[in-house]
């Protein structure tokens, strides 16, 4: 049994492609998964499952367009890899100055090459990123919505979803305390 976290991309944001947690737990339990529980209201769930990360992904994608007429990307973690995700971070969290966050990206798929390129394409010298992997961390120095670089995430296509360290940080405790 494995316990997964997975983060769907573009749900309850800006009032598009509402779900509510409730009902998507619902769904995960429906498919058989165990101790599913969800994290705020942007798509976040835990829970256990014997699939492999491929089909799995798949087909809760298809169950979510199938149940609620919303197709998010799903991107899927087991709670190790989600424990070195927060472990790699390559930005000192204790360091963070006023108005600086961390964010990370997590994709479904390594990053073409050419990824940080375009991430880089009008980025200011301020923000920076490192790829690592399937997933890519974030240090903004400003807000996010005055950033160039975060305006270039979205030009990861729908592969990627993005949350801030404290989400992903409680995402890796709320994991660990399931394979307690």
């Amino acid at each position: 049994m494995t316990v997964y976290i997975g983060l769907l991309r573009g749900i309850n944001v800006g009032g598009k492609n509402k779900i509510k947690m409730v009902e998507l737990k619902m769904l995960l339990e429906t498919k058989g998964f165990t101790h599913v529980q969800t994290y705020l209201q942007s798509g976040n769930v835990l829970f256990i499952s014997e699939e492999a990360e491929g089909p799995l992904r798949r087909g809760i994608e298809q169950d979510m367009d199938s149940r609620f007429g919303v197709s998010p990307t799903v991107v899927l973690r087991t709670a190790e890899e989600f424990e070195q995700i927060v472990a790699a971070c390559p930005y000192a969290v204790d360091a963070l100055l006023e108005g600086e966050s961390i964010q990370i990206s997590v994709l479904t798929q390594e990053p073409p090459e050419q990824t940080a390129e375009i991430l880089s394409n009008g980025k200011s010298s301020i923000d920076e990123f490192q790829i690592h992997g399937r997933e890519i961390y974030f240090l903004f120095r400003q807000s996010v919505l005055d950033s160039k670089l975060a305006s270039n995430i979205q030009k990861l296509g729908n592969t990627a979803t993005t949350r801030n360290w404290n989400t992903m940080n409680k995402l890796a405790v709320l994991a660990k305390a399931m394979q307690a």
